[in-house]
């Protein structure tokens, strides 16, 4: 004998939702939706994604960057957005996989460069230019395709000149997981972040 409609098991009935998860599932599941997206993710973003309260998924990301401090991989967090990437201990190994003959140095002009910018952001060509006291159109050019700069806005007045400021990938190169942690600024001459000088020229 068949079962009756009402005692047979809801086949179409709505799925029940996620159970209930602590901090720590919270964490883990913030650290694998950035591993599988690839890309920069605001908590609003993640919040929507995870169904969860965007203050505990800011807690969840402040946990994963704690338990990937002795790990491979680095959560950064930059204009409010968070990031899975490689930690810069570990990213010799990558550069090596990924680019095996590639240069990873920077010239001295886009060493200094790239300085000026990280600790005035936001900060114009020309703004740079009267610094350094020499054109540096071809370096900001080769710092964009690097992706260490990139334009963050316009600056007021005649040509609206475009406004520079660092990237997620410079806080990589750097090893620093916000802009604020940079050392302070030297008393005297050009500051100059620790990504490396060598002899290939930009």
């Amino acid at each position: 004998m068949l079962p009756s409609p009402s005692s047979a098991p809801d086949a179409e009935g709505p799925s029940p939702g996620p159970a209930p998860i602590d901090a720590r599932g919270l964490a883990a599941a913030v650290e694998a939706v950035l591993f599988v997206r690839g890309e920069p993710l605001g908590v609003r973003d993640l919040a929507r994604i995870l169904d969860a309260d965007p203050a505990a998924v800011r807690d969840a990301a402040e946990l994963c960057a704690e338990g990937l401090r002795e790990r491979g991989l680095l959560l950064q967090e930059h204009g409010g957005a968070f990031q899975l990437v490689t930690h810069p201990r570990t990213a010799w190994a990558v550069e090596r996989a990924l680019h095996p003959d590639a240069p990873t140095r920077l010239s001295r002009p886009a060493l200094e460069t790239l300085a000026i910018i990280a600790y005035r952001q936001p900060v114009t060509r020309q703004g740079v230019e009267s610094i350094r006291g020499v054109g540096c159109e071809a370096v900001l050019e080769s710092l964009e395709r690097r992706e260490l700069i990139a334009e963050v806005g316009r600056e007021p007045g005649p040509g609206h000149p475009r406004l520079f400021g660092t990237t997620l990938r410079f806080l990589q190169v750097v090893g620093i997981s916000r802009i604020d942690e940079l050392p302070p600024m030297p008393s005297r001459g050009r500051p100059e972040p620790d990504v490396g000088a060598g002899g290939h020229g930009d």
